[in-house]
């Protein structure tokens, strides 16, 4: 899989899950995918100040990331700037 395609899965998978944190009144965005196999994504919104915001990031984000793309080994966040 080369990196457009693997960039493109992931943001399948973003989309996936991104209904259910717009509704908490979160929302994500990819910021890297490193060695095509770690990913660095940001939380925005209500999520930044959540205190389940890493339950969510592994049970919810990396999970559904690995769903579509099972090559992804890391999934991390980001603080906002």
């Amino acid at each position: 899989m080369n990196t457009e395609e693997l960039e493109s899965k992931v943001h399948i998978a973003l989309e996936e899950i991104r209904p259910f944190l717009n509704s908490d009144g979160g929302d994500i965005s990819l910021v890297s995918i490193d060695d095509d196999k770690h990913v660095k994504v940001q939380l925005h919104g209500a999520c930044v100040g959540c205190s389940v915001n890493q339950m969510t990031l592994k049970t919810g984000v990396e999970m559904t990331i690995k769903k579509h793309v099972p090559q992804i080994e890391t999934v991390t966040s980001i603080d906002p700037e």
